[in-house]
């Protein structure tokens, strides 16, 4: 039986079209009520794996001049995530969901990218042919 639970996804590397470092695919533990939400629950997911990763970089002692970036393929995700006020709409998300509010522009930079160009969602898609050979180099490396 179909639970209704979406699939959070993502995936980082070190420097724009290299190889990755980190990907997570893995159903959320709650219902969403809208694709916004369960795109919100998803980049918070991806924030804490770049705060982790920015700790770890840095652990090692490498610098880096460049906040990390984060693509997102929902406006509504990524207005939500900029707006600190409370909407009508959005007022049932858990508040545990919000931290990312106060990571923005603090810790990572929050950039549109159009669905046909965001990798991560073959984790959370069915994915084509077309699309594998597309993102195959980003995936596995040249």
């Amino acid at each position: 039986m179909e639970d209704r639970r979406s699939t959070s996804g993502y995936c980082f590397s070190l420097v724009e079209d290299g190889p990755l470092i980190s990907w997570k695919s893995r159903r959320q533990q709650i219902v969403a009520l809208s694709t916004c939400e369960a795109e919100y629950i998803a980049l918070t997911a991806a924030v804490q794996e770049v705060m982790y990763l920015s700790h770890l970089v840095k652990s090692i002692g490498v610098t880096y001049d460049q906040l990390p970036i984060i693509y997102e393929d929902n406006q509504g995700t990524i207005i939500l995530a900029n707006n600190p006020t409370k909407h009508q709409r959005s007022k049932h998300i858990d508040v545990r969901y919000h931290f990312i509010r106060s990571e923005v522009n603090k810790g990572f930079e929050l950039k549109y990218c159009p669905t046909e160009e965001m990798l991560a969602d073959i984790m959370t898609k069915p994915a084509t042919k077309q699309q594998l050979n597309k993102f195959k180099t980003l995936l596995f490396g040249r």
